[in-house]
């Protein structure tokens, strides 16, 4: 077995010390034709590494030949099929300043965006690319506005969009579950004006009542009149926002709790000037 071990070891290791050896014969090739031919027929067979090397040492010979353009098009994608995105997006955009008016200048300009959407990080992380993808996608779409990818680029701006809403939304939870139930309140009122096609609309604006609601329960006494009516008129936009909605009940409640304290705390105030 162990015999076995070491023979399949060796035979791996003569075979990539061939494989290299083999490439770096078409490296050290002078003969440009050769290595772009070579460089392509690598790049055909997912061999993107050792393409990409090839194709950025022909760079000073294929500068002002027409098929410059070919050879950077495809330099461009190794570093995307490699997940090299930052670089890829550099060399797209670096693409479409050399070649405004090429065939391919609408597909490049949607991999530019994709490439960045492609950037965007897991949720609980700053959102920059995210955003970036975003605009840039609908910059495609105000550019090319008969392109094919105009379906695709729509929906890429709506998984972001998706997802900046999931990561605000979290943060406005976060603010109730620490007990910050003003800034949650303000938190969740925000997702609804940010987000106005979002399907948790009525979730959104149910934690609005409940953070008032917990936000004038802790205040001091005179303050508690004034918070407690952020909760009715919280509750009436509510009802006008979602009049069918399956928690209105639980809103509503909310709402005749707060009536209540607002008129008991009245009475304490009208029965303290009273004694006065």
């Amino acid at each position: 077995m162990k015999s076995l071990k070491f023979l399949l070891i060796a035979v791996v290791l003569g075979s990539t010390f061939m494989a290299c050896n083999k490439y770096s014969k078409i490296e050290k090739s002078k003969d440009p034709v050769y290595k772009l031919s070579m460089a392509d027929s690598l790049y055909s067979a997912g061999k993107y590494r050792i393409a990409q090397t090839l194709y950025e040492s022909l760079f000073s010979s294929y500068k002002v030949d027409k098929k410059f353009e070919d050879l950077y098009y495809k330099f461009a994608y190794t570093y995307y099929y490699m997940e090299q995105y930052k670089e890829a997006e550099g060399l797209f955009k670096g693409y479409l300043e050399v070649f405004p008016n090429s065939a391919r200048a609408e597909e490049v300009d949607y991999m530019r965006a994709y490439s960045y959407y492609k950037q965007s990080p897991k949720i609980d992380l700053e959102q920059v690319n995210t955003v970036k993808a975003m605009n840039m996608m609908q910059t495609f779409i105000n550019n090319h506005p008969g392109s094919s990818r105009i379906a695709a680029a729509t929906e890429i701006i709506d998984k972001s969009r998706a997802k900046l809403e999931k990561k605000d939304a979290r943060a406005a939870q976060l603010y109730y579950d620490l007990g910050h139930f003003r800034a949650g309140a303000i938190a969740f009122e925000n997702l609804l004006n940010t987000y106005p096609e979002t399907t948790k609309g009525e979730e959104y604006k149910l934690m609005v009542v409940k953070s008032y609601y917990k936000f004038a329960g802790l205040s001091i006494p005179a303050k508690q009149i004034e918070r407690y009516s952020l909760v009715t008129t919280a509750y009436e936009d509510f009802l006008d926002r979602f009049p069918d909605s399956k928690s209105q009940a639980e809103a509503e409640n909310y709402s005749n709790l707060s009536k209540n304290k607002i008129k008991e705390l009245q009475y304490e105030q009208n029965s303290q000037t009273t004694k006065r």
